[in-house]
């Protein structure tokens, strides 16, 4: 059985919409919430070298987006970033796994195809591993 973590119904649309308006490069940001339900998406610039096949958030900007989370007194829930269309499937990447340093973090990785089944999958990277969690989607 899967672990299940929770996301509001906006949240949800809003970093779909995200990896749709750049279909061919990847977008990146941070997932924030209370008591574990993601309650907010803030969207990051990808800064990587090579954005149509990875991710970066400058430390700058993780700094800056984590002083908002602060401010608005939420916590850090985890990251999202989309793999471009060309991609089969909306998985964790070697690298994705390789480069997951917080280990409490949730990965939601979103395709933006529109006609994928599952557009977005959540996953937990610990100690190497992926592990896929159920998303449940509240209003």
């Amino acid at each position: 059985m899967k672990r299940t973590i929770q996301s509001r119904r906006k949240v949800y649309g809003q970093v779909l919409q995200h990896a749709r308006r750049h279909p061919h490069r990847e977008c990146c940001g941070v997932l924030a919430g209370r008591k574990g339900l993601i309650t907010q998406a803030f969207p990051a610039k990808n800064v990587a070298a090579d954005p149509v096949r990875n991710y970066e958030i400058a430390p700058k900007e993780i700094v800056r987006l984590m002083g908002e989370l602060r401010k608005r007194r939420l916590e850090f829930l985890g990251f999202y970033h989309s793999h471009p269309f060309w991609l089969d499937t909306n998985e964790p990447s070697c690298k994705d796994i390789a480069l997951a340093y917080y280990s409490k973090a949730i990965h939601f990785i979103i395709t933006p195809r529109p006609y994928a089944t599952t557009p977005i999958r959540a996953f937990s990277i610990q100690h190497g591993c992926a592990t896929e969690l159920e998303i449940e989607v509240l209003p």
